[in-house]
């Protein structure tokens, strides 16, 4: 368990809500490597928690969502961190 919780400290996109965002918008993690320009293989090992990527990598899929109309929210002491969306970046 601390090993888990050391990965994902300060982290801006948790797996979860990566695989939250993905289904929000019916995308397959072809579409969302294709989008953001990061490997297929990258998204499954980052989704299932088994890898700490790099910066540029969550950035890149963040800009991707994003820009498909997903917003991160953060978690507070009332609720864990989720996705959402709302109108898409033209």
């Amino acid at each position: 368990m601390g090993g888990t919780a050391r990965r994902t400290a300060g982290r801006k996109m948790t797996p979860a809500q990566l695989r939250a965002a993905r289904a929000l918008l019916n995308w397959k993690q072809t579409e969302l490597a294709e989008r953001s320009d990061i490997f297929v293989n990258t998204i499954k090992a980052y989704e299932a928690g088994t890898s700490d990527p790099k910066k540029s990598t969550e950035l890149a899929l963040m800009k991707a969502l994003r820009k498909a109309g997903v917003a991160f929210i953060d978690g507070d002491e009332h609720a864990g961190p989720g996705v959402r969306l709302r109108e898409p970046v033209r």
